[in-house]
């Protein structure tokens, strides 16, 4: 296997990076609002699950006394 020199290896990562499609400012904006969103309803998701979960433990451990 041939050695790259560093000037090639930067080279081709210029090569390859001429390539990538970046994405656009309201394609970013949208993504990460969405992330913000799915974030939240998650966080109400687990929040309202642990309550659930946490008044089971204490209905039991009243009923274990």
């Amino acid at each position: 296997m041939a050695k790259t020199t560093p000037i090639e290896f930067i080279n081709q990562v210029r090569a390859e990076t001429a390539k990538v499609i970046w994405p656009t400012m309201r394609e970013t904006v949208m993504t990460g609002l969405m992330v913000v969103i799915m974030t939240g309803i998650l966080g109400i998701f687990f929040f309202g699950v642990d309550s659930i979960f946490a008044a089971l433990v204490q209905l039991l451990l009243k009923l274990a006394k």
